[in-house]
């Protein structure tokens, strides 16, 4: 495991001064339902927020507070996160239990979750400072593309359900499941003559946003 996490430490550009802390953000609760990476991946998910929305500001001091959001949605999804941790290869490095060893439809999910633990595990081990040097140099790239602003799924949605059908769609909340310190929402949403779709999210606006996404991309738009 040491030899893996000096490989990984190389493609992360951060040298850990505790491992245990890096070996620990890539543990799945699969592997260790006691030590595992949910806390980081909660502790990460607000060093990369507050990061992203700090580089918006700088980036684009004129523009609107709404574009700004739609910006940051994009930059911190976890369609970014999964991409960029992709490009780490980070797959290869998790900790998984037996259960999740052939994990496909939750891959990036998982993959994603824990990009967000090794943020967390950078801030606690070496600052701030070492996690936004991190998180600049990752998603340098996406940031950049962001002066194109990206109409979200939810809005590309209702454009299309007014055009075609006049209404706009309808989101029903589902359930709510997961601890109180990291909830998971689900929604669905319907457009006439089509059926349903159903989101997840950490937050009821980021499950309209999947189920949203869902239903485009089986309209094929």
């Amino acid at each position: 495991m040491e030899k893996k996490l000096t490989i990984l430490e190389k493609i992360l550009k951060y040298n850990f001064k505790k491992k245990s802390i890096l070996e620990k953000a890539l543990t799945h609760k699969s592997y260790n339902n006691n030590i595992n990476n949910e806390k980081l991946e909660f502790l990460g998910d607000r060093v990369l927020g507050l990061t992203i929305s700090e580089r918006l500001l700088e980036k684009y001091p004129d523009e609107k507070e709404g574009v700004i959001d739609k910006k940051f949605a994009n930059l911190v999804n976890k369609k970014t996160c999964s991409n960029i941790a992709k490009i780490i290869n980070l797959k290869k490095f998790i900790l998984l239990g037996s259960s999740h060893k052939k994990f496909v439809r939750s891959s990036d999910k998982i993959i994603s979750d824990c990009l967000e633990a090794i943020v967390g595990a950078i801030y606690l081990d070496g600052g701030l400072k070492s996690a936004e040097k991190f998180i600049h140099y990752f998603w340098e790239e996406y940031l950049l593309k962001s002066n194109i602003t990206i109409i979200d799924s939810k809005t590309k949605l209702q454009e299309f359900s007014l055009k075609r059908f006049k209404v706009l769609p309808k989101y029903i909340f589902s359930k709510k499941t997961g601890p109180q310190h990291r909830p998971l929402f689900k929604t669905e949403v319907q457009i006439p003559n089509y059926k349903k779709a159903t989101g997840e999210g950490s937050s009821k606006k980021k499950a309209q946003q999947d189920a949203a996404e869902k239903l485009l991309k089986h309209l094929d738009i």
